[in-house]
């Protein structure tokens, strides 16, 4: 529809114009003010949608200011190292260790290194224990038959210091440890013992496992030291298969130290050493003596279990200076729970009367069951649970 036009020109008067409307005077004080406005919107637009920086927990400010050794040490890009030809060792995303590290190189030229520890969980009501640095550490291995061998580091330091589990004593209260060997045949019992027993339980590896080194480092990421097993002549060869590079009473000096290089060489990370049988080897001090010292010079310690307390073998590892000890009872030597808990209470006994024991025992299922029960409330009656290395190293501090 055309609506008609119309003439309202003779009917109203004109309206008369309206003032300009002014702009408000603008001085720095007003800039000032409305650009901070603008920042505090835009801050608080960014933390609705990034979440907020400090939420995470408190922090720690560490200066990158490098000393004056780091700042003329040499600098290899990983580019470098690997135009360089270089082995660069590579996790995948389930393999990360629970820590990171970081090093400076200080005044005298010497490597710090500091472990970043992650937030630790829980582990059958107790809480996760620390990883233990991965091994091997440098300026503590040489190249071996079959992998990196211990050695003494240049300052003095000794795998047997390096790689044992930290401890603090509790005033008055006796010490108890328990070692748990034949770890690394059996893939179930190896697994148990690594990721149910308390950190403060250690563990021991037989050298002929398969991915030895891997397992050992996964023990020590839960936190467990780590012993390894030197297979030793028995009475009864046929009745006990010790491998092929067991150490032998009839061995000559050479022969026996060869064999022990090939088993030492097999992993690394084990603060000590202990005997697999050997009830024959430890009577001959012709063949022990060469091999106590060879563990001296390595920085080692040895525990023997089972076979003695007074044999051949302690006696050429006090000649030699080889710090030493002998494990207390076997605790399941009937693998029966009852006969298992006995023995455990012995050792009570033994560490109320001595200050210290040292259990020894094998990856079976009722042993790591009854070891794991009776370490829950070992504090509540009065005992520490300890590491067998510094069970050890109490006994030599008090000779």
């Amino acid at each position: 529809m055309i609506r008609p036009r119309v003439n309202m020109r003779g009917f109203a008067p004109k309206p008369p114009p309206k003032p300009a409307r002014r702009l408000p005077q603008l001085n720095h004080k007003t800039v000032a003010f409305a650009f901070a406005g603008v920042l505090g919107l835009g801050a608080l637009a960014a933390v609705q949608v990034f979440g907020d920086p400090g939420a995470a927990g408190p922090r720690r400010v560490l200066s990158l200011q490098p000393t004056e050794a780091a700042a003329n040490a040499p600098r290899v890009s990983f580019t470098d190292a690997a135009e360089e030809g270089a082995e660069m060792e590579t996790f995948g995303i389930d393999e990360l260790p629970f820590a990171g590290e970081y090093g400076e190189v200080d005044g005298s030229g010497e490597l710090r290194v500091a472990v970043v520890e992650a937030p630790t969980t829980s582990i059958n009501g107790r809480p996760a224990s620390p990883p233990l640095p991965r091994a091997p550490l440098a300026g503590l291995f040489e190249n071996g038959p079959n992998g990196p061998i211990p050695i003494v580091a240049s300052n003095g330091r000794t795998p047997a210091q390096a790689y044992a589990r930290p401890f603090t004593p509790q005033q008055g209260r006796p010490a108890i440890a328990i070692i748990i060997g034949g770890l690394g045949f059996n893939q179930s019992a190896t697994t148990q013992a690594i990721d149910e027993l308390p950190a403060e339980v250690t563990l021991s590896f037989v050298p002929y496992a398969q991915n030895l080194q891997s397992l050992i480092d996964r023990a020590r990421q839960r936190g467990h030291e780590v012993m390894l097993e030197l297979p030793m002549e028995p009475f009864d060869p046929d009745a006990d298969d010790t491998g092929p590079q067991t150490l032998l009473a009839s061995a000559t000096p050479q022969q026996n130290v060869q064999r022990l290089e090939q088993l030492l060489s097999r992993g690394a990370g084990y603060f000590g050493v202990t005997n697999y049988q050997g009830a024959r080897f430890a009577t001959s001090a012709q063949a022990s003596a060469p091999v106590a010292q060879a563990l001296r010079r390595r920085g080692l310690s040895f525990i023997s279990s089972g076979i003695g307390q007074r044999t051949a073998l302690s006696i050429e590892a006090q000649r030699a200076s080889l710090p030493n000890t002998a494990a207390d009872r076997i605790i399941d030597a009937r693998r029966e729970a009852d006969a298992i808990d006995d023995q455990l209470l012995n050792l009570e006994a033994l560490a109320l009367q001595n200050q210290s024991a040292i259990g020894a025992g094998f990856a079976y299922p009722v042993t790591m069951e009854q070891v794991g029960r009776w370490a829950r409330d070992i504090e509540t009656r009065g005992y520490q649970l300890a590491p067998a290395s510094a069970v050890l190293n109490a006994r030599a501090a008090r000779r």
